[in-house]
């Protein structure tokens, strides 16, 4: 999801909800104590140069239960920050919510929440790396009668 969608799902909403993984909710007394950018220039392991450049929220739950953020409110966070920050509304969203450690999540909207979605590693080179990719029958969670492989 990128700013621009959140800033456009946050024009129709009342109330803020933020859900995670798990299905349960944080709290609805959180901050958003940061929006930025973050950029990412890395080698992965076959050798390739990479850049990565985000739009990045900070979610944070304080003791401060009075606390509650308006959708307008982080509406017009996202918007100085575009300013201030010359952030590209077209930047996808990732989030960080702290867990047991600080999580990294990507974003997406449903059912008038926002939704933290779970990140993964990977390799990036996996053809450099001798990691086949799966087959499309691994890839299958059931296996077609008709296709040899049970």
């Amino acid at each position: 999801m990128t700013l621009q969608e959140v800033k456009s799902h946050l024009e129709n909403l009342e109330s803020l909800k933020f859900q995670l993984p798990d299905g349960s909710i944080v709290p609805e007394h959180f901050h958003v104590t940061e929006v930025g950018e973050v950029t990412k220039h890395f080698i992965d392991c076959g050798g390739t140069i990479r850049h990565e450049k985000v739009a990045n929220f900070q979610l944070w739950t304080a003791d401060d239960v009075d606390h509650r953020l308006q959708p307008q409110k982080l509406k017009n966070i996202i918007s100085l920050s575009e300013r201030q920050l010359q952030l590209n509304p077209n930047l996808n969203v990732e989030v960080e919510y702290q867990g047991s450690t600080i999580g990294k999540y990507h974003l997406e909207f449903n059912d008038g929440k926002f939704q933290l979605v779970s990140t993964l590693t990977d390799c990036l080179a996996k053809d450099k790396c001798g990691i086949p990719e799966p087959q499309e029958q691994e890839k299958a969670t059931a296996c077609d009668p008709n296709s040899g492989c049970c």
